[in-house]
């Protein structure tokens, strides 16, 4: 990805770090310099080093996110169990892998080697979906960086090329075939995600996963050899019907559900009027902050887009968002 002009902005890419191979490089921190928005994601995200290579032992308790198929096993206070090491958590576990620091202490993640394992005492399985919509920014980003390496290890066990069991590259975040020499790096799926204002309204939609009265903003996958701002000029075309301008990066978001890093941007309707095809988009209309539906939570991309065009959540009585629907 490169440095993409957006109006009097301009979208940043990640520094990469030189190294050995592609994935040797490991974004470091940029100042974007966007507003307060960017801002306050990266000093949240401060609280989490994302790592590959993991310090020396020293006998204290590391942060372990343990998955056993959709759950992630969690403290009283929902939070990831601490041991110093695999052993310490009394669960039969697969290889672990290191995830950075988060609050000055080593994260490492593991499947369950079986899925409807008991949780140890004063532990619990809870659902990743509802985990994720709660948890601040840092803790999120940490959850999220243990689901996509994990999922991305199961789904490249073996080489695509010549079907030999794959093995863990020792110098990078990589799984390398060692017969052919195919690598694979983790899978990163851009989205974009958009919010239309036009005269202090937002656009908001309905897909056919969402039950009644649930809405959000547009969202859709970048195509191969497609900008940012060609994606999101033609998912709202596409999903809607309406011409758009003014576009404007404004945050980004993992989304490991299940590799996916929202991009969200900002713009005005530029012409057209809504016109839905009933199939990806069964529903969809211009809301004021007096006649909000109900919109997803807080800790969501989608929701700080809708808070941030429609001027604040305290505007927005809407009827709050079920993850369990």
């Amino acid at each position: 990805m490169r440095a993409l002009p957006c109006g009097d902005r301009v979208i940043l890419s990640p520094r990469w770090a030189a190294g050995k191979g592609r994935g040797a490089c490991r974004p470091r921190p940029a100042v974007l310099g966007l507003g307060p928005e960017s801002q306050r994601e990266a000093s949240m995200a401060s609280a989490f080093e994302p790592g590959h290579i993991p310090p020396p032992p020293d006998g204290q308790p590391a942060w372990w996110l343990i998955l056993a198929g959709s759950k992630l096993l969690v403290d009283a206070d929902n939070l990831p169990p601490r041991a110093a090491d695999a052993a310490g958590l009394g669960l039969a576990l697969g290889p672990a892998h290191y995830l950075g620091l988060w609050q000055g202490r080593p994260s490492y993640t593991a499947w369950a080697l079986e899925e409807e394992a008991a949780a140890p005492a004063g532990l619990a399985w809870h659902g990743l979906y509802g985990l994720f919509l709660g948890w601040p920014q840092d803790l999120f980003a940490l959850g999220a960086r243990a689901k996509q390496i994990l999922t991305w290890e199961r789904r490249n066990r073996f080489c695509g090329a010549c079907g030999q069991p794959m093995q863990e590259a020792p110098d990078e975040r990589a799984r390398r075939c060692p017969l052919c020499g195919l690598t694979a790096y983790p899978r990163i799926s851009p989205a974009v995600i958009v919010a239309v204002e036009r005269e202090g309204r937002l656009l908001l939609a309905r897909s056919p996963r969402f039950p009644a009265g649930r809405m959000s903003v547009l969202a859709g996958f970048v195509e191969p050899g497609e900008t940012l701002e060609g994606c999101v000029a033609r998912e709202v075309a596409e999903e809607v019907g309406v011409q758009v301008a003014g576009i404007r990066y404004f945050a980004s978001q993992p989304w490991p559900f299940p590799d996916s890093l929202m991009i969200a941007f900002t713009c005005q309707w530029a012409g057209g009027e809504i016109s839905i095809d009933g199939r990806e988009i069964v529903e969809a209309g211009w809301y004021g902050p007096e006649q909000m539906p109900a919109i997803p939570p807080d800790s969501t991309i989608a929701r700080r887009l809708i808070n941030h065009v429609l001027g604040g959540v305290e505007r927005l009585p809407g009827v709050p968002w079920n993850p369990n629907r």
